[in-house]
């Protein structure tokens, strides 16, 4: 393994330099949320693959694999990118590929979806398989370009500043998706191989900005460990740090918010019977929060550490569901403050987590780290699924209440252990 002992890589000094960071990563967030606006995980996902599939099964594996795919294989990602210099090129290959699934699904519902759906639910599998395992390869790149190019502090002030540019795309991702998804003017399966041909054009787009950084060469080793060696570390290097065990621990309790994520539309649909104009709606709403969120973890990035946003982000996590169960028996309007609730939720998860991490994480190690966190992060794979079989049995009112208990210690959790994320 590489020693610890070597000093602390530099970050980039020259202004010009910075600029060309801050504009890549804005760059790429705003046509990227404006891409998966899309596709929203929370809104359009679940009710184009609900009008393929009456399974809640099916579509809580292709969820699990959508926000599982990118973190299963990071162990072995790292590894083959821990011996490269530059990891740029390799952050390309895989937005590409994950813009060829964007084209895949597109395709596969405008053929398929009406004359065949379980043909095309099929399809889905191969296609999602390939998004989110790129999504995992590309997401390695990405962090590693982030965290050799700017310091701690300005790290967390970039994420912030990409979200809240990204937060305005996704809004007016919201707006197409409204109108296209309006009654009357599309009809299935059209309007929906519309917008994952939009998603496909808006990625390829956001890649373009990464063009223009210039990667500075990342530390390796001259005598790389083996695949099977590399992964046999991973106990000692989790037990060495204890910063590192209580990240991976409270990042697969708070993953327990994710396991009902795609089903508080599902919910509402059945609630209220809801029409498909109410998809781009909520989708809206989520935005607006998402925007609002991005403002204040902004003004705590330059306040506080990147932890005091996750704890906050988890606490928001609490919340949720409960306000599910009881917005749930009043009327589709009002319920559509658990969409602005998930909007912090889901720009706080990622700025918090992932600015954590890149605070621990020794310089040296950076890419080990970002693979041990992904791929240990186990609970993200399999909770949708359990997710969905648990509304099967037991029904939306426990598993929400579930949810809410075991975020409830995760929240404990991660206020009582002060090393959660250690500080630069």
């Amino acid at each position: 393994m590489i020693s610890n002992t070597e000093p602390k890589q530099k970050e980039v000094k020259r202004p010009d330099q910075i600029k060309r960071v801050y504009f890549a990563y804005i760059w790429h967030g705003f046509f990227l949320a404006l891409t998966m606006s899309m596709l929203d995980l929370n809104t359009v996902f679940p009710t184009l693959v609900s009008l393929l599939t009456s399974s809640r099964l099916v579509f809580g594996t292709l969820y699990a694999i959508m926000l599982g795919g990118p973190l299963i294989f990071n162990l072995i990602f790292s590894h083959f990118l821990s011996n490269a210099s530059f990891k740029k090129k390799y952050l390309l290959i895989g937005i590409i590929m994950r813009s060829t699934a964007f084209l895949g699904m597109s395709v596969s519902t405008y053929i398929w979806g009406t004359k065949n759906p379980g043909l095309a639910a099929g399809l889905f599998f191969i296609w999602v398989i390939v998004f989110s395992v790129s999504a995992g390869f590309a997401g390695i790149a990405y962090s590693d370009l982030l965290g050799k190019t700017l310091s701690g502090q300005k790290r967390t002030q970039l994420l912030a500043a990409k979200q809240f540019f990204a937060s305005t795309a996704s809004f007016a991702g919201g707006l197409i998706i409204t109108g296209i998804l309006k009654p009357g003017l599309m009809s299935f399966p059209n309007n929906y191989a519309l917008t994952l041909l939009i998603g496909f054009i808006g990625l390829i787009t956001a890649s373009l900005g990464f063009l223009f950084v210039q990667e500075p060469p990342s530390k390796i080793s001259p005598n790389r460990d083996s695949l099977i060696t590399y992964i046999r570390s991973v106990p000692h290097e989790v037990k060495s740090d204890g910063a590192l065990l209580r990240f991976i621990i409270v990042e697969n309790l708070a993953s327990f918010s994710v396991m009902v994520l795609p089903f508080y539309i599902i919910y509402a649909r059945e609630v209220f019977k809801l029409d498909s104009s109410y998809v781009g709606k909520y989708l809206l709403v989520q935005v607006s929060g998402t925007i609002l969120s991005n403002l204040v973890w902004g003004y705590i990035s330059r306040k506080s550490q990147a932890k005091t946003i996750l704890r906050l982000c988890i606490a928001t996590g609490v919340i949720i569901p409960l306000a599910a169960l009881t917005l749930a028996r009043t009327n589709a309007q009002a319920y559509s403050l658990v969409f602005f609730l998930l909007g912090f939720i889901v720009s706080g998860r990622h700025i918090g987590f992932e600015a954590s991490l890149l605070d621990l994480a020794p310089d040296d190690k950076r890419t080990q780290y970002l693979g041990i966190r992904g791929t240990l992060n186990i609970s993200i794979i399999i909770l949708p699924i359990m997710g969905s079989l648990f509304i099967e049995f037991l029904g939306y009112e426990i598993t929400f209440a579930l949810v809410s208990l075991v975020m409830i210690y995760a929240s404990w959790l991660s206020r009582n252990n002060s090393r959660c994320c250690r500080a630069d």
